[in-house]
């Protein structure tokens, strides 16, 4: 499972030894879970009333970051399309796999100096994780009109015959050029009327050309014919060819116009795969936004994860009081004891907080968000590293 529980619960005489129950009654009989120490460092602890206005607004900032990581996450899976085998192995926080990372979690004091307040803390957190929103909108931004521009081209390059593009069927060979008088055109003809067209083609119109007609490409449904004819005609010709369910496609032959078409496909693709370059379904070569995801995953991941960090300790502080006596816990359920688990918490500290356990999520109670967030008699926030949506 890649579910984590924080929790925290009081020290009895020393946190070492909340630390050791905790352990004999989830892991010495019965497996309930796999348990690792959370260290949390001696941060300012500040007024109650800044407490309590902190615990407020770092439940809206857990939810923002969250959506954060997980809007880099799930970007970095469209961006390597073919690859999302390869997406888990890039999201890293700190060069490690984020279990690695949260379950050996160290504070980053560079970062987030512990001789800052509080709020102070929290605010470079929203600062810092608010860029890389506004950046990844940006790139995102670019990147999606990009692959926008080459899916259109490429739609024109594909499809039917009635509406794709022509430029890479047709050679110059096909068409009569230069000529004052006569003009090449080109017809789609469906598979079931090539008797019919090759019967009624010349007297369609006046000023056909007798034998002119050549089958140049075909598809699932229909052919593309070349016929040709006086310039004079051509608009009673095409009247007539639809009469007869022939489509007169509007084509002129163009070299330069045709090779910019190419030109401009070759050149969007190019910037595509500079962005990431594929080598048989691997990242053999990272480009700047594959690379930029990875740094602001990794970010905007142990932001979260220090978001985590600080709501445990103003809520343990709020819950326990002064001085700060309290032992932070992690740990990683065995998904089929999830319940049990729950229940010999909840044994273990139903003393902190009787009215815990009648609780109901559903109930609506002033100064308590329950719908966001269960209430038990112990401080707990879930982190879920599976942070990807495949569809």
């Amino acid at each position: 499972m890649t579910e984590f529980w924080l929790i925290s619960a009081p020290g009895e005489k020393t946190c070492q030894q909340t630390w050791d129950k905790m352990m004999v009654a989830t892991t010495h009989s019965n497996n309930l879970s796999t348990n690792h120490k959370f260290n949390i460092p001696d941060l300012k602890v500040g007024t109650l009333d800044v407490l309590v206005g902190l615990s407020d607004e770092m439940a809206k900032l857990d939810s923002f970051v969250e959506g954060v990581v997980k809007k880099v996450a799930q970007y970095m899976a469209d961006v390597l399309e073919d690859s999302r085998d390869k997406v888990q192995e890039n999201l890293l926080a700190n060069g490690v796999d984020l279990v690695t990372y949260v379950t050996r979690f160290q504070w980053d004091m560079a970062k987030y100096p512990i001789k800052q307040s509080l709020k102070n803390i929290s605010e470079i957190i929203s600062k810092q994780v608010a860029q890389i929103d506004n950046d990844l909108k940006a790139r995102a931004s670019a990147y999606n009109n990009l692959k926008g521009n080459l899916q259109n081209l490429e739609r024109k390059n594909a499809g039917s015959l009635l509406t794709r593009s022509l430029a890479d069927i047709v050679k110059k060979e096909d068409f009569v050029l230069d000529s004052e008088y006569l003009i090449t055109m080109l017809v789609v003809v469906p598979k079931t009327g090539y008797a019919d067209w090759q019967k009624c083609y010349e007297t369609l119109s006046e000023m056909v050309v007798p034998r002119s007609t050549n089958l140049l490409f075909e598809d699932h449904d229909s052919g593309l014919f070349s016929v040709t004819l006086f310039r004079k005609a051509i608009d009673d010709f095409r009247h007539k060819a639809r009469e007869n369910k022939f489509t007169v496609r509007d084509f002129q032959y163009n070299e330069q116009e045709m090779n910019a078409d190419k030109e401009e496909m070759t050149r969007l693709s190019t910037d595509k795969k500079k962005q990431f370059v594929l080598d048989k379904g691997q990242v053999s070569y990272v480009g700047p936004l594959v690379r930029w995801l990875k740094v602001n995953f990794s970010e905007a991941f142990i932001a979260w994860v220090h978001i985590k960090a600080l709501r445990v300790f103003v809520e343990s502080v709020l819950r326990y009081g002064l001085p700060v006596n309290f032992q932070a816990m992690l740990l990683q359920p065995n998904k089929k004891n999830i319940k049990k688990l729950r229940e010999v918490l909840s044994e273990l500290y139903k003393h902190l907080d009787s009215s815990a356990s009648i609780i109901d999520a559903t109930m609506d109670i002033p100064g308590l968000n329950l719908s966001q967030q269960e209430y038990y008699p112990y401080v707990y926030y879930k982190i879920d590293c599976n942070l990807l949506d495949f569809k």
